[in-house]
């Protein structure tokens, strides 16, 4: 699957602007996540690097979909989109895990964990640049995002505990983790209008 094949996927599920800002977010960390774990290693790849990027471009396709059907416990199943069979299979098992308390299909690598992670990340980040003068993403720092993260109220939809997964399933620090992310959200504020 190419990348032009998965946002043309993407666009024609998902319709709300900010949804499809997220999943850029998700698919841009992701790259970076590759990256960082391959980085200087005869291992890395291309290809793979544009698995990882797919996986987080399309991990939420399915949400307003299940939303509008009634059964947001069906999203990440992707029960709702015919065209599921087109979709790789390490990349629909990284979709999938990324829901696993909706599909039952536990991350087993470093793919499948770092989208768990991300999703949540990204959000929280994006929050953060919301609540500054500028609202812009430029503004924001590792720091900003790691004093946020303490703040229990201030994003409250961001799942601190797979944020954490980070540490336990990826073994890259919190900070670390933050400062990758929110660097490759900053790559591509413009189309993120932060």
């Amino acid at each position: 699957m190419t990348r032009d094949e998965a946002y043309q996927l993407l666009t024609k599920y998902l319709q709300n602007k900010n949804l499809i800002k997220h999943s850029l977010s998700c698919e841009v960390t992701m790259k970076a996540l590759y990256r960082h774990f391959n980085e200087g290693k005869s291992s890395y790849a291309k290809a793979t690097e544009d698995t990882w990027g797919i996986t987080g471009l399309l991990h939420d396709v399915d949400y307003e979909i299940s939303q509008k059907n009634g059964d947001v416990e069906k999203h990440g199943t992707l029960v709702f989109i015919p065209e599921k069979d087109t979709i790789p299979a390490d990349i629909l098992h990284g979709i999938q895990a990324h829901a696993y308390h909706y599909s039952k299909v536990m991350p087993e690598n470093n793919m499948d964990w770092a989208i768990t992670a991300c999703d949540q990340l990204t959000g929280l980040i994006v929050a953060a640049a919301l609540v500054t003068p500028e609202k812009k993403l430029s503004t924001v720092t590792t720091e900003k995002v790691l004093k946020r993260f303490k703040e229990k109220a201030f994003a409250k939809g961001a799942d601190r505990e797979e944020i954490l997964k980070c540490e336990s399933q990826l073994n890259i620090p919190l900070a670390e983790f933050v400062a990758i992310t929110l660097t490759a959200m900053q790559t591509i504020s413009n189309d993120l209008g932060l």
